[in-house]
């Protein structure tokens, strides 16, 4: 999906039409497309002669994309999850992982990279109903799996406003939700997490459109990807404007937020009324 968005990037600046590009590699304008929208695998030899087509010559620039059309071929380690997953989830999960620099707003529960294993496995038997145990067990293992991003040698920076809904709408039992009360305090700690609570008390905010998650990435010219997420789909944004709207709003919620000491002290105050 990175590689597509840079692709059709490169085509559009060069006025090159998806129909042109299409007859360059040997293939059809709706080829094209699924390649820019990441749909279907790269072959090397279509990369390698769409960049010459878009005029790329650098060739630090030239291996770097053709470096990327290798990875986007290989199945990363959530695959072996994606029997129990929404279709459009293992993508989210493949940009997650890939991003150095993660900002997200959640209304409805604490973020998944959050949760606890109670706290999580609470949330997904909630959603998935007619869910085995089993099925459930390894969607929760995906997403402590998840988790080691947060602490990895590599650790993405995870900026997160929390709406003090997600706070207060019980998951499990008492026991559950001190748990994971608990863990946002320990976790808040680490250089790499900023998390804030958006308080009932600051009353309507720029959240209003529902939970986003903006991913950006350590490669200076892949442009960030807004992900929101629906009830029988996902979006990926990576449109210039329309990121710049959700990365307003964020700026918006976390200056409108208490600051990361002040949303500390507001959770150890929830867990004492716990």
């Amino acid at each position: 999906m990175l590689l597509g968005s840079h692709l059709r990037r490169l085509r559009e600046a060069q006025g090159i039409t998806r129909e042109k590009a299409g007859y360059s590699i040997r293939a059809s304008e709706s080829k094209i497309s699924r390649m820019e929208l990441g749909r279907v695998s790269f072959k090397a030899r279509d990369v390698e002669d769409l960049l010459t087509l878009y005029g790329v010559t650098d060739e630090q620039e030239r291996e770097s994309l053709l470096s990327l059309a290798k990875e986007a071929n290989v199945a990363g380690w959530w695959h072996s999850y994606s029997d129990v997953l929404p279709s459009w989830f293992p993508t989210y999960v493949g940009l997650e992982g890939a991003a150095h620099l993660i900002r997200s707003y959640e209304v409805q529960f604490v973020h998944g990279l959050l949760q606890t294993e109670a706290y999580a496995y609470a949330v997904v038997a909630r959603g998935m109903k007619d869910g085995s145990v089993a099925e459930i067990e390894k969607r929760v293992a995906l997403r402590m799996e998840r988790q080691k991003y947060l602490v990895a040698e590599n650790a993405p920076e995870f900026h997160c406003v929390l709406d003090e809904a997600a706070l207060r709408r019980p998951y499990g039992d008492r026991e559950v939700m001190r748990g994971q009360l608990q863990h946002l305090i320990d976790i808040s700690e680490r250089p790499n997490v900023r998390l804030q609570v958006m308080t009932f008390s600051f009353g309507g905010h720029s959240g209003e459109s529902g939970a986003f998650t903006v991913l950006s990435f350590p490669e200076s010219d892949l442009s960030d990807v807004v992900y929101l997420e629906q009830l029988t789909s996902a979006l990926y944004l990576d449109k210039g404007e329309d990121v710049a709207q959700y990365e307003t709003a964020l700026r918006r919620l976390q200056h409108d937020s208490p600051s990361p000491e002040e949303s500390r002290d507001l959770l150890r105050g929830l867990l004492q009324l716990s």
